[in-house]
């Protein structure tokens, strides 16, 4: 059962969390939390997820057919522009040619780019072939929905870029509010290594075959806000960090949540073999 104190929300929570200084809990606790994520990001469609501000959710939008919705790096660039520009209350410029022609694929990225009146705050992002995961608080009146809706231009860019038509995005996209503190410090791992999938494809069913080649891509892999919580600055007017800085307490803390649930899938792997079918 869920203790009654998390029913006052993550963020109450924190602050006394914070003062206490308990953050520590162990293995067992994380791994069980992970699990209920997995299934969670498996049944989050048929969920009928009321949007709050001020409360965080894990958003994850899938191509049509399960198709590519990225198929370069100038395609991920561009996206992540698109995380920027459209998370405003204002009408986006996505259909301005003169305001992308105007901005190199970094630009906005690096010049510190912010909408004036956002909808939601970004706190993890994990770019996939097929879909995308956000660990997004909202902070407007049906800010989640606005904003994935005008995620939609996105689609615009690509379609015209490939030669296309018809939609990029399965219709309805999928969420779950996140409603405990430890809940939401595993739903930031499970974003963070979601695209450990793109070298291993059956990982969360059978484990992980390489620890120290899943950790190296983790740190390396740039379409994910993993590394700039590690200390890179790829994405710093992207992403809010502060939030979760104060939840882990230091980058080894973040380090470490990560590595303990790869170490667990490379212990799966080590009996997948033995399991009764």
């Amino acid at each position: 059962m869920v203790s009654q104190i998390y029913q006052r929300g993550p963020t109450s929570l924190l602050l006394e969390e914070y003062r206490a200084e308990s953050y520590q809990r162990g293995r067992t606790s994380l791994i069980a939390c992970l699990l209920v994520c997995y299934s969670n990001s498996i049944i989050m469609s048929t969920r009928k997820v009321q949007f709050v501000s001020g409360e965080f959710y894990h958003v994850i939008k899938r191509g049509v057919e399960e198709r590519k919705i990225f198929m370069d790096d100038e395609d991920r660039l561009r996206f992540l522009n698109s995380l920027l520009v459209f998370n405003d209350e204002n009408p986006a410029p996505w259909n301005m040619r003169a305001f992308w022609e105007q901005r190199g694929p970094t630009s906005l990225l690096l010049e510190g780019y912010r909408a004036k009146n956002p909808l939601l705050e970004i706190h993890a992002f994990a770019l996939m072939d097929n879909h995308f995961h956000l660990l997004v608080r909202q902070i407007r009146e049906k800010g989640v929905s606005n904003f994935i809706k005008k995620l939609g231009g996105y689609s615009y860019y690509f379609n015209k870029k490939y030669q296309r038509v018809g939609p990029l995005f399965q219709g309805r996209f999928k969420a779950v509010m996140i409603k405990t503190d430890e809940q939401l410090k595993n739903t930031f791992v499970y974003v963070s290594t979601n695209p450990i999938g793109l070298i291993e494809p059956k990982w969360k069913e059978t484990g992980i075959k390489n620890i120290e080649r899943s950790k190296h891509f983790l740190k390396k892999y740039k379409w994910s806000s993993y590394p700039d919580y590690l200390g890179e600055e790829n994405y710093h007017s992207l992403i809010y960090k502060n939030f979760f800085r104060q939840l882990f307490g230091n980058i080894g803390n973040c380090k470490e949540e990560v590595e303990s649930w790869l170490e667990y899938k490379v212990e799966l792997n080590k009996y997948k073999d033995i399991a009764l079918e």
